[in-house]
This record gives structure tokens, C-alpha cells and sequence, in this order.
């Protein structure tokens, strides 16, 4: 693909996404996207055929980048644990504050009304929690009742509902600390050991 092709499916793709994010699905036309990204109409059909095309695209770029990050948590060196914790917070943060992240979120509560089949992200973050649930129960830091295969799945959903009813309820800015709260019960329960408050410290990320 050429350099001015892709530069404008990036401006459309942006302004779709910020769009999608503000208005939701049924709130947002291919107009608004032709206008909120300063191309034509026919650049939106050129390139994503249509409205259900482009909601698909930012979708897809905003779980496409979530491997990349849980990439980042593969060193074997650092605690399976400690690296659940931290990406949960990662990926929190790019929800509350990544405008693809929060276009995608809101794409995918919104599937109902989209004449296309959006991609389901749950089952690629089950497996991945699965894998270090797995790790720790390997490493001794799992305590011995808790089942790898189903603990992750109330995980991730559980996570997700957590995100999305605090940001609803409260706003993004007050995610981080409710996610805190919530790993401070909850590794209590999935630590051989416990002692969530140091572990909560080791891997929650520092912003300013």
C-alpha cells in the first residue's frame, strides 16, 4: 500500500474511532467521519467499503494492539502474579485514556446494532490469564484450590465489568483505584501466600 493510501486510512480510522468513542454507533454517520477527518465520502467507501467496515477496523486495531502489550510480560523472571496484576492496569489505563481502546470498548457493547460481526477479545485475554495462572500454580505462588481454566474466565469478566461500571458510574479517573481495590480481594483468594498489599505495590505501574 502506498505511503498516501495509508495515511489516509489512519486520518479516517482516527476520526472514526474518536467519533465512535464521543456518539456511539448509531450516533456517528460516514458524513461525520468524512467531515471530522477533513477526507471525502468516497475516500470512507474506498477504503472501508462502509460504516460497519470501519467500525470492524477499530475493532480490530484496538485488540491488535493488546498482544503486543502482554508480549511485554513474558520474562519468565518476574512473578506470573505481578505480571496479571500489571497488565490489568495497562490495559485499564488504555481504556480509560486510548481513544482506539475506547472506541473498540464501545463498538463492542454496541454489537447489536452493527450489521457485521465484531471480533470477541474475551477469549484471547481468558487464554492469556490462563497461561500465567498456570505459570504460578508451576512456580508455587497459586493457591492450591484455585483452577487455572475457569478462575481466568471470571477474571476477565469480572475485570471488564469492573472497568466498564466505574467509568460509567464514576469516570476514568477513578479506575486505577477501584482496580486496586479489587486486586486487594482477590488476591487474597488466588495467593498461596497472601499478601496482596506488597504484591499490589511491586506491580501497579507509577504515573505522574
Amino acid at each position: 500500500m502506498q505511503e498516501r493510501a495509508r495515511t489516509t486510512r489512519r486520518s479516517l480510522l482516527e476520526a472514526a474511532a474518536l467519533l465512535f468513542a464521543e456518539q456511539g454507533y448509531a450516533g456517528t454517520s460516514v458524513n461525520d467521519i468524512s467531515a471530522r477527518s477533513g477526507r471525502t465520502s468516497g475516500a470512507v467507501y474506498f477504503h472501508y467499503a462502509s460504516k460497519e467496515g470501519l467500525a470492524i477496523a477499530v475493532v480490530e486495531g484496538q485488540f491488535s494492539t493488546w498482544p503486543g502489550l502482554a508480549a511485554r510480560y513474558t520474562d519468565r523472571a518476574e512473578p506470573p502474579l505481578e505480571k496479571l496484576v500489571a497488565l490489568s492496569f495497562e490495559i485499564a489505563h488504555a481504556l480509560a485514556e486510548d481513544t482506539l481502546a475506547r472506541a473498540g470498548a464501545r463498538l463492542w457493547a454496541e454489537r447489536d446494532t452493527i450489521d457485521a460481526r465484531v471480533p470477541d477479545p474475551f477469549g484471547l485475554w481468558t487464554t492469556a490469564t490462563t497461561r500465567l495462572l498456570a505459570q504460578a500454580r508451576t512456580d508455587g505462588h497459586l493457591a492450591a484450590r484455585v483452577r487455572p481454566a475457569s478462575t481466568a474466565t471470571s477474571l476477565v469478566r469480572a475485570f471488564f465489568g469492573l472497568c466498564t461500571l466505574t467509568e460509567a458510574l464514576e469516570g476514568p479517573h477513578t479506575v486505577a483505584d477501584r482496580l486496586a481495590d479489587w486486586w486487594l480481594l482477590t488476591l487474597a483468594s488466588l495467593q498461596h501466600r497472601p499478601d496482596p498489599a506488597t504484591l499490589l505495590t511491586r506491580a501497579r505501574p507509577r504515573r505522574s
